[in-house]
Protein backbone atom coordinates (compact mmCIF):
# COMPACT_ATOMS: atom_id res chain seq x y z
CA UNK A 1 0.00 0.00 0.00
CA UNK A 2 1.26 3.40 -1.32
CA UNK A 3 1.34 6.32 1.91
CA UNK A 4 2.61 9.51 1.50
CA UNK A 5 3.48 11.81 4.30
CA UNK A 6 4.55 15.67 3.17
CA UNK A 7 6.28 17.74 5.85
CA UNK A 8 7.86 21.19 5.42
CA UNK A 9 5.38 23.85 5.49
CA UNK A 10 4.87 26.44 7.34
CA UNK A 11 4.64 30.45 7.46
CA UNK A 12 7.30 32.74 5.53
CA UNK A 13 7.53 36.20 4.48
CA UNK A 14 7.01 37.25 0.66
CA UNK A 15 10.43 36.57 -0.93
CA UNK A 16 11.22 34.06 1.68
CA UNK A 17 11.71 29.97 0.78
CA UNK A 18 9.97 26.69 2.23
CA UNK A 19 11.52 23.48 1.21
CA UNK A 20 8.53 20.62 1.36
CA UNK A 21 9.43 16.83 1.36
CA UNK A 22 7.22 13.69 0.86
CA UNK A 23 8.56 10.71 2.35
CA UNK A 24 6.73 7.69 -0.12
CA UNK A 25 6.50 4.04 1.39
CA UNK A 26 5.10 0.86 -0.74
CA UNK A 27 6.17 2.19 -4.07
CA UNK A 28 9.70 3.47 -5.32
CA UNK A 29 10.39 7.50 -6.24
CA UNK A 30 12.63 7.22 -9.23
CA UNK A 31 10.59 4.40 -10.78
CA UNK A 32 7.65 6.69 -10.98
CA UNK A 33 6.53 9.73 -12.02
CA UNK A 34 6.07 12.27 -8.78
CA UNK A 35 4.26 15.31 -8.36
CA UNK A 36 3.47 18.43 -6.49
CA UNK A 37 -0.14 20.07 -6.29
CA UNK A 38 -1.30 22.45 -4.84
CA UNK A 39 -5.11 23.68 -3.27
CA UNK A 40 -5.98 27.60 -2.18
CA UNK A 41 -9.21 28.20 -0.56
CA UNK A 42 -12.02 27.88 -2.90
CA UNK A 43 -9.66 27.22 -5.95
CA UNK A 44 -9.35 23.65 -7.89
CA UNK A 45 -6.32 21.27 -8.06
CA UNK A 46 -3.61 22.50 -9.29
CA UNK A 47 -0.28 20.61 -10.84
CA UNK A 48 2.81 22.89 -10.00
CA UNK A 49 5.59 20.45 -10.66
CA UNK A 50 6.48 16.40 -11.13
CA UNK A 51 9.61 14.57 -11.55
CA UNK A 52 9.94 11.61 -14.04
CA UNK A 53 11.25 7.97 -12.91
CA UNK A 54 14.58 9.08 -15.57
CA UNK A 55 14.73 12.69 -13.18
CA UNK A 56 13.22 14.76 -15.70
CA UNK A 57 10.92 17.65 -14.33
CA UNK A 58 8.11 19.64 -15.25
CA UNK A 59 6.55 22.87 -13.77
CA UNK A 60 4.11 25.30 -14.49
CA UNK A 61 4.46 28.56 -15.59
CA UNK A 62 3.68 30.34 -12.20
CA UNK A 63 6.37 28.55 -10.57
CA UNK A 64 9.05 28.40 -13.19
CA UNK A 65 12.85 29.47 -12.18
CA UNK A 66 11.55 29.68 -8.06
CA UNK A 67 10.60 26.68 -7.51
CA UNK A 68 13.17 22.82 -8.00
CA UNK A 69 11.56 19.22 -7.67
CA UNK A 70 14.42 16.94 -6.98
CA UNK A 71 14.20 13.37 -5.79
CA UNK A 72 16.25 11.73 -3.06
CA UNK A 73 16.66 8.00 -4.00
CA UNK A 74 18.74 7.77 -0.65
CA UNK A 75 15.04 8.52 1.70
CA UNK A 76 12.72 7.71 -1.03
CA UNK A 77 11.52 10.95 -0.99
CA UNK A 78 10.98 14.06 -3.19
CA UNK A 79 11.56 17.60 -2.35
CA UNK A 80 10.33 20.86 -3.45
CA UNK A 81 12.47 23.51 -2.64
CA UNK A 82 10.18 26.91 -3.47
CA UNK A 83 12.09 30.39 -3.18
CA UNK A 84 10.99 33.84 -3.90
CA UNK A 85 7.57 32.78 -2.82
CA UNK A 86 4.75 35.21 -3.10
CA UNK A 87 1.34 35.90 -1.52
CA UNK A 88 -0.54 33.77 -4.55
CA UNK A 89 1.26 30.86 -3.13
CA UNK A 90 -0.52 30.52 -0.22
CA UNK A 91 -2.14 27.02 -0.32
CA UNK A 92 -2.26 23.46 1.06
CA UNK A 93 0.61 21.22 -1.10
CA UNK A 94 0.21 17.65 -2.06
CA UNK A 95 2.80 14.95 -3.31
CA UNK A 96 1.09 12.23 -4.93
CA UNK A 97 2.13 8.91 -7.24
CA UNK A 98 1.33 8.59 -10.66
CA UNK A 99 0.83 4.88 -12.67
CA UNK A 100 3.96 5.01 -14.74
CA UNK A 101 7.48 6.11 -15.05
CA UNK A 102 7.11 8.95 -17.12
CA UNK A 103 4.51 12.03 -16.59
CA UNK A 104 2.48 12.20 -19.84
CA UNK A 105 -0.34 13.81 -18.15
CA UNK A 106 1.40 15.42 -15.08
CA UNK A 107 -1.02 18.36 -15.25
CA UNK A 108 -4.26 15.77 -14.26
CA UNK A 109 -5.13 14.74 -11.20
CA UNK A 110 -6.79 11.93 -12.41
CA UNK A 111 -3.25 10.49 -13.66
CA UNK A 112 -2.54 10.14 -9.76
CA UNK A 113 -3.10 7.15 -7.58
CA UNK A 114 -2.30 7.86 -4.47
CA UNK A 115 -2.08 11.34 -2.39
CA UNK A 116 -0.16 12.83 0.67
CA UNK A 117 -2.57 14.29 3.39
CA UNK A 118 -0.89 18.25 2.41
CA UNK A 119 1.22 20.42 3.95
CA UNK A 120 -0.10 23.89 4.51
CA UNK A 121 2.18 26.72 2.85
CA UNK A 122 1.06 30.55 3.88
CA UNK A 123 3.10 33.41 2.52
CA UNK A 124 1.87 36.52 4.53
CA UNK A 125 3.87 39.78 5.79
Amino acid sequence: QVQLVESGGGTVQPGGSLRLSCTASGVTVDITCMAWFRQAPEKEREAIAAISGSGGTYYTQSVKGRFRVSQDTAKNSVSLQMDTLEAEDTAMYYCAVGDGYYCREWRNPSAFRSWGQGTQVTVSS
